[in-house]
């Protein structure tokens, strides 16, 4: 698990917001080469459980492709025990993809399904029956 994980973590689709998260030990390098508070602030000298405004820009050419604000989440104070910053940009799945295309392009690996879960359970976070029990809240139509 050395290495950072990228998901989209919200529904595909179209909604007003689109979270983006990162999860490893690089979370707060890679975002912080797409994402620019607007403060001038460096994501790599937040301290943790702070929100910020900014500027979501592609690595690979400076454009900016969208505004939204980043959460950082420290370890071992996220879902993962591990660093966790979240991106939330506007919800259009252009904008969506935009942005975890930029945070891959930066280093992060594309997460597989459940690998969030699978990171909180090895790292003590979570145990087995809890992990189990993610997918079920997550598919829930009722209580």
């Amino acid at each position: 698990m050395g290495d950072t994980i990228v998901a989209v973590a919200t529904p595909w689709g179209v909604g007003g917001i689109g979270v983006v998260r990162l999860s490893g030990p690089d979370s707060l390098r890679i975002a912080g080469k797409v994402f620019f508070p607007a403060d001038g602030e460096r994501l790599e000298k937040l301290p943790s459980h702070i929100v910020r405004y900014g500027r979501v820009c592609d690595p690979r050419n400076g454009e900016v492709i969208d505004e939204g604000i980043v959460l950082v989440m420290r370890a071992p104070r996220s879902y993962t025990r591990e660093d966790v910053v979240e991106v939330q940009c506007h919800g259009g799945r252009v904008a969506v993809a935009k942005v975890l295309g930029a945070m891959i392009a930066a280093g992060a690996r594309e997460a597989g399904p459940g690998e969030f879960t699978r990171r909180a359970f090895l790292n003590g976070r979570i145990d087995l029956a809890q992990a189990e029990a993610v997918l079920g809240v997550v598919r829930a139509g009722s209580e």
